[in-house]
């Protein structure tokens, strides 16, 4: 698929991507792949809450949903779907599936060269809609669309003229219920983009690529470019952040790759012409930084090390308002994609951080004594860098940060136990209230790799939620079966 000159292309990317395996990799169980889709619903998904209901978005906006308390939060398993096609594969060899998105109807899939789309409903055994793409997928988005749309970033079938193999200069945009292609773009002056550099990103109206050594940014309507930054400079536009503003990661240095050389700047853009409203500029000496939330404003950065050393939350005018060190007691997982591959946009992936709109909230590393609770996760305050709160996770039982719902945090609760279920936790870090919306038990084929951030995405959406891995293989034991996704669908209401 990607041959080993493509993926040093942008070696300056990559070579910060990997940190020691060390304590927590002797944590994970590492169990074939051979079970395929699953679902699985609560019980009864009567509502039984009164939690606010989320401000309605414009279309054009990245949706942010409030998920609802259901009367009863016990699940069971629904549809069971296995992938054909890679029993040629080798073990060992991968087919990386990067993407996942879900709405009310639909749970979409990238694999390869194409998207599936599944009906979100009981014994939906196969795909309802496939787009293909034509090439491979190079860079995917988390973020979609309050009516349900989202992009990605594709190979051309055949690269024109002298374009290099391998290069990512096509932009697809997408209806993730119909599966219906809305447009698609080819970047310009993208010779230099690909697999390992590529990042896409939504805010609202628009949608901006960035590939190191350029930018570019497109209208949601129709696909029509509205600003590109290909122009030859001492700093590149590394990547982009979404969402409710869209702010640029921009690397500044003398080109030759040297770690010391580099610099950062953080700047807020005008999404609709490109111009910088604001600009910060990280200190000297950084050797990676990542931008998990556009507003508020949050950067993740190695300061003398390849691994997060501290947050930085600044203000609206983007002035530094507090730091919060990793201690070596908490790691963001930033980039550092391990086994679901290190690739796909990592600029705005932070698997054990999500931001809140005054709390961000961190999961720490794991213990590894046996009568201690796997670990825990903290609220800070945004403004002050303070403690704001603690949810404590349980023995065998890891906990990870998923996403808001409104002013709550949604969490995963990974069970190591044939005992104990896994859960979806609804967390109040005001009145550290903890409300189960969903507890259910993972195949244990493949369990360990489902409930982990660093093997699978991990999506709650309108009452359910989906697991999916993000790179598929043959079963060593069963070469012809192979993962493509395994989704866990608890129905447990949705506050509109």
């Amino acid at each position: 698929m990607y041959t080993e000159s493509q993926r040093a292309a942008e070696g300056r990317r990559t070579r910060r991507r990997f940190r020691l395996l060390g304590a927590a990799a002797a944590a994970v169980l590492l169990v074939a792949a051979g079970v395929g889709t699953w679902l699985a619903v609560s019980g009864d998904d009567t509502p039984s809450d009164d939690k606010p209901a989320a401000v309605q978005q414009h279309p054009d906006e990245v949706r942010e949903t409030v998920e609802k308390t259901p009367a009863s939060p016990e699940g069971q398993m629904m549809l069971h779907q296995r992938e054909a096609g890679l029993e040629k594969f080798k073990n060992g060899d991968e087919r990386y599936a990067p993407g996942t998105w879900a709405t009310g109807k639909t749970f979409a899939k990238g694999m390869a060269d194409k998207i599936l789309g599944f009906e979100v409903a009981p014994d939906s055994e196969k795909p309802v809609w496939t787009l293909k793409l034509g090439g491979h997928l190079c860079a995917t988005s988390e973020h979609v669309t309050a009516d349900g749309r989202t992009a990605v970033v594709v190979q051309p079938p055949k690269p024109d003229g002298d374009a290099a193999e391998g290069v990512c200069d096509q932009v697809v945009f997408f209806d993730i219920d119909t599966g219906k292609k809305l447009w698609q773009a080819t970047m310009p002056s993208a010779g230099s983009a690909f697999v390992t550099n590529t990042n896409i990103t939504l805010t609202r109206g628009v949608v901006a690529v960035a590939w190191g050594q350029g930018s570019v940014a497109y209208d949601m309507k129709n696909g029509r470019q509205l600003w590109n930054g290909t122009t030859a400079s001492n700093c590149e536009d590394e990547g982009f952040a979404g969402g409710r503003a869209l702010l640029a990661l921009l690397t500044c240095g003398s080109g030759s790759g040297a770690a010391s050389d580099d610099t950062y700047r953080v700047e807020k853009l005008d999404p609709r012409t490109g111009k910088a409203e604001w600009t910060y500029k990280v200190a000297d000496g950084v050797q990676d930084v990542f931008l998990p939330s556009s507003e508020p404003p949050v950067l993740a950065v190695a300061a003398g090390d390849t691994m997060v050393t501290e947050l930085i939350t600044l203000d609206a005018e983007g002035k530094h308002q507090a730091t919060v060190s990793m201690s070596g007691r908490h790691d963001p997982e930033c980039g550092a994609r391990f086994f679901g591959s290190p690739y796909f946009g990592v600029i705005e992936n932070c698997d054990a951080l999500v931001v809140g709109r005054d709390l961000l909230f961190l999961a720490s590393t794991e213990e590894m004594s046996l009568d201690q609770p796997d670990n825990w996760i903290v609220a800070f305050d945004v403004k002050t860098g303070k403690t704001a709160g603690k949810f404590e996770g349980r023995p065998f039982q890891p906990v990870s940060p998923l996403r808001m719902s409104g002013d709550e945090l949604l969490i995963h609760r990974q069970s190591r136990s044939e005992v104990e279920p896994a859960a979806v936790v609804s967390w109040n870090p005001r009145t550290d209230k903890a409300t189960p919306l969903l507890l259910f038990g993972l195949p244990q084929e493949d369990g360990d790799k489902l409930g982990d951030l660093e093997w699978s995405d991990i999506v709650v959406e309108q009452g359910r939620v989906f697991f999916s891995r993000r790179s598929l293989s043959p079963d060593e034991k069963d070469p012809e079966a192979a993962v493509i996704a395994s989704i866990g669908v608890g129905s447990f209401g949705l506050k509109h």
